[in-house]
Parts: C-alpha cells; structure tokens; sequence
C-alpha cells in the first residue's frame, strides 16, 4: 500500500474547475515532484492534500486512511505538514517561538527539544539567529525557518511548495542538498518546484499538470528524456 493516495481529486475555486481528477501515489521515502507551469494546479494539489480545500471529488488516504474526514489542524498531526509558497513564517515571532508552533500538537518535551536539536543541525544558522524576529530575516533564512517548522511536526509526508522561488543561486544550492538530508533522514517528500532541472535531479519520479489535469507520469529519467517536458521545462528544444 502507498503511504499517500490521491485518487481522482477534483478541486474548485467557486465555479473555476481547478484539479480535473489527479490521482497521484507516493510511496513510503520517496522524493516525488509536480512540474508545471503557472496556474497550472500544483500549489492547489498541495492544498488539497493538506486540507485546506475541500474537493468535490475524489479521496487522500494517508496510510489508507481517508484524510478529508479531519481538520487541516488534525491532518498535520496524522502525518501531513507543508511548507508554503512564500514560506508564511510567523514574522513577530522569534525562530525559536516558529519552532515551538510547528510543534503545537505535540506534548513530548524532551523530543522537542531533540527536534530543535536536529532541525538547528540542518540549518546552522537558525541556530545563530533563535532569538531574532523571524519577519527581520532575509528571504534564503525565511525558507529555512519554513521548512525547520514543518518537521518540527514529526511529518511522514512533507508537502513542499516551491522553495527555491526568489532565492540566490548558491541558496537553492543548499536548500535542495538540505531536501535531501531530509529525505535521507527518512521523510517523504511532495515537492512542487517551477526549476524542473533541478526537481528533476532530486527525484525519484514525477508528473507534469497542464490546467489542472496530469499529462505525463514517469520516473525522473524518463521525464527528463521526455521532448515535451524537454521543450516546456528544461529549455532544450
């Protein structure tokens, strides 16, 4: 069984039909990425996952169990965290304080702090800055703040939504050898990325959304050999 079904989701903003029927499997430690472009329905799909819209049809099983029976809040503590587009850290908060909302459902203090440990192992500088006022960080620390606080939450799946969006190159460099330090730690990861090139080299499969609808599946290889993806993503014509 896979670690996380969405079977035939449809999704609408009002009478916009947004996800026309994706099914999607990740399996258990997998790196997984949607590529597509804007408007496509990939940051939808990670909402939908997440429970932060309701589809019209379809089902997400998480360890086979059906996630829209429960509240965004409760889906989080199931297993399910997301780090948003545009990263949405708590701006009047310190990092630490971030650190301890994304363990809000949790009361194990002592795996807390071993978390805040390992998450201040990943990303050293947040360590440096624990006591700064995450809104006063650049927007690379920001990112790292995002991600730290999803697993703050113990996830197995971790929902990712464009990290590299507005980053220098050498920043983007280290968040995705930091996604796979985490998946090698062994999270599971859902990775909606616009720089297919580098989605492509982190993954071990992939499909492609065009208004709202899958178009291609296939192992990252395959994907990157793929003339369509080749023209539309990774500017080889």
């Amino acid at each position: 069984m896979s670690l996380l079904v969405v079977d035939n989701v449809h999704a609408y903003y009002g009478n916009i039909h947004a996800l026309k029927g994706i099914s999607i499997n990740i399996e258990q430690g997998e790196i997984v990425c949607l590529i597509g472009s804007n408007g496509a329905g990939k940051t939808t799909t990670l909402r939908t996952i997440a429970g932060l819209m309701r589809p019209r049809g379809g089902s997400v099983l998480l360890n086979g169990e059906d996630v829209y029976s429960y509240p965004p809040h409760h889906i989080v503590k199931m297993g399910i965290a997301m780090v948003p587009e545009g990263r949405g850290v708590f701006a009047k908060m310190t990092v630490r304080e971030n650190l301890e909302m994304g363990a809000f459902h949790r009361n194990d203090r002592n795996g807390i702090r071993q978390d805040i440990d390992y998450v201040f192992n990943l990303f050293p500088r947040l360590q440096e800055r624990q006591s700064q006022l995450a809104g006063t960080m650049s927007g690379g620390e920001q990112q790292m703040l995002a991600m730290a606080r999803a697993l703050m939450s113990r996830p197995s799946v971790l929902l990712m939504d464009e990290p590299s969006m507005g980053l220098a190159p050498v920043l983007v460099d280290l968040i995705f050898d930091t996604i796979r330090d985490i998946n090698a730690n062994g999270t599971t990861i859902l990775l909606v990325e616009q720089n297919a090139h580098m989605a492509l080299q982190i993954a071990a499969r992939g499909y492609v959304l065009q208004t709202g609808a899958i178009v291609l599946s296939g192992s990252a290889d395959e994907l990157r050999q793929d003339p369509t993806v080749q023209k539309a993503y990774l500017g080889i014509d």
